[in-house]
C-alpha cells in the first residue's frame, strides 16, 4: 500500500484532498492510503475526536441554494497524535512505503521574505534552526527528510497545498535555506537529489465549523461526529505533474494534471484570494459578521468587481481561463449565504496576503505605466481594518502569523500613519515609499472612508 503523510489535517485538508482520495476510494482504486497528524500543539480536541473515529468525519458540502449533501469521509487511514518532537510524524514519514508528504500550514507558515527567500528572523525558525524546537514546516520536514536518507527509504514528493503562488517551488526554496542554514550539507544534497516539490493550486471554500454541524450531521446521519467539516460543493485542484515516487490517479476524479499551474493559481490568486479579503476587511468594517452579507453590499460588491476589472483581467490577459466568467462565478461563490464563512477567518494574515495577493498587480501595472487606482482600494481597506485593530474596536480577534504586533502598532502611532503604511517593507518589499503607490493609497484612503462614511450613515 502506498501512503501519503500529510501534515496539517485541518478542516480545508479534510474538505479537500482527502476528499480527491475518498473518490477513487469509491472507484475501487484503493493503492493509496492517508495518514496523518499536526505539527503544533494546535486542534488537540479535534485530534483526539478524529483518533476515536479512526480518522473518519462527516463532510457537509453546501449548494448555493442551500440543499446540503452529508457524507462521510473514511480515506485517512490513521491519525498520528501530536508530540512536540514529531516523533509519531517522523517515523511514518521515513517509512518506504510513504511516497508523497503533502502539507497544509496557511500562507503565513513558510516565513519568507519579499523575495521570496526563508526570512530567518522569526523566532520559530531560529529555534527549529537550533533544534531546540520543531514548530515550523521547515523543522517537520527537515527531520522526517534526515530520518528517511538514514533509513535508505528512497524518492519522496513534496506537495504544498496551501494558497502560495508558486507554492512548490517557494516550500523548496524555504527548506533547503533552512537546511543550509543548519549546516546540514549532506542533507541538502540527498534533498535535492530524492525530492520533487510540485506546484499546485487548491480552491474550495471551507469556513471554520459552525457550531450547530455536529446536531445537523447528527440529525442527518445519526451519527454523533465530534470531527465534521463543511465547505462549498464548488472543488478544484490542478497540479504540476511532477512527482518523484509515484501518485494517485486524481485526473479519474477531477483533478487537473498539467505541464504548468502558473495562469490557474494566478487567476486564482487575484482573481478569488484577493478578492475574498477585500470582502471581508470592507464588511468588519461596516460591523458584518459573514462574506456572503458584504457581497450583498453593492458598494463592497463594486469595489471587488472593479478592481479584477480594471486592474487584474488587463494584466492577466491573455489567458486560458476566461476571466470575466470566473470572476463572476467567485462572486457568486462568495455569495452563498449557506456557508456562513466568518470575516474572521478570512481577514486573518494580511501582512501575508497584501504582499501575496495584491502586490503583484500593483507591481505589474505600475511597469506598465498603468493606473493602481483600483487595487489600491484593497490595501486601503487593509490600512482602516488594521487602525480599528490598533484601537482595539474589532468584534473579533484578529490573528496574523508573521505580523510584528509592536511594529504594526508603530505605523498608526506615526505622525502619518497612512505613509508610513505606504513605508512598511513586510508589506511592500521593494516598493515600499514608492511615490506613485503612496499618492494611489491617499486616493483610495479617501474612497474607503467615503465608503465607511456612507453605509455608517446610509
Amino acid at each position: 500500500m502506498n501512503q501519503i503523510l500529510h501534515l496539517g489535517l485541518g478542516s480545508f485538508h479534510r474538505a479537500h484532498q482527502a476528499v480527491y482520495l475518498q473518490r477513487l476510494i469509491e472507484r475501487g482504486e484503493t493503492d493509496w492510503t492517508l495518514v496523518g497528524g499536526n505539527i503544533r500543539a494546535d486542534m488537540a480536541e479535534t485530534l483526539a475526536a478524529l483518533a476515536a473515529q479512526n480518522g473518519e468525519y462527516t463532510l457537509e458540502t453546501v449548494a448555493p441554494d442551500g440543499q446540503s449533501r452529508f457524507e462521510r469521509i473514511r480515506s485517512i487511514s490513521r491519525v498520528v497524535p501530536y508530540d512536540d518532537q514529531l516523533a509519531g510524524l517522523i517515523a511514518l514519514g521515513a517509512a518506504p512505503e510513504t511516497k508523497i508528504i503533502s502539507f497544509t500550514v496557511t500562507e503565513a507558515g513558510y516565513y519568507l521574505d519579499a523575495a521570496h527567500h526563508l526570512d530567518p528572523s522569526y523566532a520559530e525558525i531560529q529555534g527549529d534552526i537550533a533544534g531546540r524546537t520543531r514548530c515550523t514546516i521547515y523543522g517537520a520536514l527537515a527531520a522526517i527528510l534526515a530520518a528517511r536518507r538514514e533509513r535508505g527509504s528512497g524518492p519522496v514528493t513534496l506537495l504544498n497545498c496551501d494558497n502560495l503562488r508558486s507554492n512548490g517551488e517557494r516550500v523548496h526554496t524555504g527548506l533547503t535555506e533552512f537546511i543550509a542554514l543548519r549546516g546540514e550539507r549532506e542533507l541538502g544534497a540527498w534533498v535535492e537529489a530524492n525530492t520533487t516539490c510540485p506546484n499546485a493550486m487548491v480552491d474550495r471554500i471551507t469556513p471554520r465549523p459552525a457550531a450547530d454541524l455536529p446536531a445537523r450531521v447528527k440529525a442527518e446521519t445519526g451519527w454523533d461526529d465530534r470531527a465534521p467539516v463543511m465547505g462549498e460543493r464548488f472543488i478544484q485542484w490542478v497540479i504540476e505533474d511532477r512527482f518523484a515516487a509515484g501518485r494517485p490517479a486524481w485526473e479519474h476524479v477531477g483533478a487537473e494534471m498539467v505541464s504548468s499551474v502558473l495562469p490557474y493559481e494566478e487567476a486564482k490568486i487575484r482573481v478569488l484570494n484577493a478578492p475574498h479579503s477585500c470582502i471581508a476587511w470592507a464588511g468588519s468594517l461596516i460591523g458584518l459578521t459573514y462574506i456572503h452579507e458584504g457581497v450583498l453590499v453593492p458598494a463592497i460588491r463594486r469595489m471587488a468587481w472593479e478592481y479584477v476589472t480594471e486592474d487584474v483581467i488587463p494584466v492577466l490577459s491573455p489567458s486560458p481561463i476566461d476571466l470575466g466568467t470566473y470572476r463572476d462565478v467567485v462572486l457568486d461563490r462568495f455569495s452563498n449565504a449557506h456557508l456562513r464563512d466568518t470575516n474572521q477567518r478570512v481577514a486573518m494574515d494580511g501582512f501575508s496576503k497584501i504582499p501575496g495577493f495584491i502586490v503583484p498587480t500593483i507591481r505589474e501595472r505600475l511597469a506598465r505605466g498603468e493606473s493602481i487606482a483600483r487595487v489600491a482600494v484593497l490595501p486601503a481597506l487593509f490600512y482602516h481594518f488594521m487602525a480599528r485593530w490598533h484601537r482595539g474596536e474589532l468584534a473579533y480577534e484578529y490573528q496574523d502569523g508573521v505580523m510584528d504586533r509592536a511594529a504594526a502598532h508603530a505605523i498608526y502611532e506615526a505622525a502619518d500613519p497612512l505613509a508610513a503604511f505606504a513605508r512598511d517593507p513586510v508589506l511592500w518589499g521593494p516598493l515600499a515609499g514608492n511615490d506613485k503607490l503612496s499618492a494611489a493609497l491617499v486616493g483610495a484612503d479617501r474612497e474607503v472612508k467615503a465608503f465607511i462614511a456612507g453605509l455608517q450613515h446610509g
